[in-house]
């Protein structure tokens, strides 16, 4: 359900964009959101559907470009990714270290918006 705040942001932040910018409608918004984040693209499309109605917005479609969990391991340099999930350590693939900073995947961004 976190997917109504989320899709709530994204209305204000175009319309905002929309009424400082100039333009009739907007056509589509793309965003780029990491896999951590959990979203549902078809959630936040019926949402948006839902809570644009009677804006500017309302024909808009949410475009959505997901972004892999990466890490990259302190010991030997090298970008993995891994199962995060799963209740065990995760540890680097090349080198077995447990010492790893996220690199990507927590991504929540409106790349572009179409207007007309």
């Amino acid at each position: 359900m976190h997917e109504l705040a989320v899709t709530k942001s994204i209305l204000k932040l175009a319309l905002d964009y929309l009424e400082k910018n100039g333009g009739n409608e907007i056509l589509s918004i793309h965003l780029v959101i990491g896999e951590m984040r959990n979203l549902e693209e078809d959630w936040i499309q019926r949402y948006f559907d839902y809570i644009s109605a009677g804006t500017a917005a309302r024909q808009a479609r949410i475009k959505v470009k997901k972004i892999p969990v990466l890490f990259l391991c302190k010991s030997c340099g090298k970008t993995f990714s891994g199962n995060y999930r799963e209740d065990k350590p995760l540890n680097c693939i090349y080198c077995d270290s447990h010492e790893y900073d996220l690199v990507s995947g927590r991504e929540l961004l409106v790349e572009t918006l179409e207007i007309k």
